[in-house]
């Protein structure tokens, strides 16, 4: 299976950190207001999935989304959620420890991309059946 969304193995230790301080997570990409084009991540209780967002997968358990528009400009790439220090203000939740959830890409190959766009994205209330039993708290 091909993944929209992956992380560093410092994101991923960020994520299992931030679950046990806060319970059930989610991300947002970000879509430039206020937060420029960052991953976000929130509460589950938190934060409300809107009508148009579009679910990309799963990093560590939390499902990940991204709004209609920003999916079209990043459909042809693997986002990378990685970490970096001083993030500055933000509202995400790791923001007040110093570092800051960041996305890096790479480009899907030709095959990738044949086999993603004949998936199409995954609006917000239809993610994967794998995945709908562990996320009965999100609404859409």
């Amino acid at each position: 299976m091909i993944e929209r969304v992956i992380a560093t193995k410092k994101a991923k230790a960020l994520v299992r950190w931030l679950k046990d301080e806060f319970g059930p997570l989610i991300f947002h990409q970000s879509g430039g207001c206020c937060e420029g084009t960052a991953p976000m991540c929130f509460r589950q209780s938190d934060f409300r999935v809107g009508a148009n967002d579009v679910f990309l997968g799963m990093i560590e358990g939390c499902p990940f989304y991204i709004g209609a528009s920003t999916f079209q400009y990043f459909s042809s790439m693997q986002l990378v959620i990685d970490v970096t220090k001083d993030g500055g203000d933000s509202f995400s939740l790791e923001a007040p420890g110093g570092v800051r959830f960041i996305t890096r890409s790479r480009l899907f190959t030709d095959e990738e991309t044949r086999i993603l766009d004949a998936l199409g994205p995954s609006p917000a209330g239809s993610m994967p059946h794998s995945t709908n039993n562990r996320h009965q708290g999100i609404r859409s």
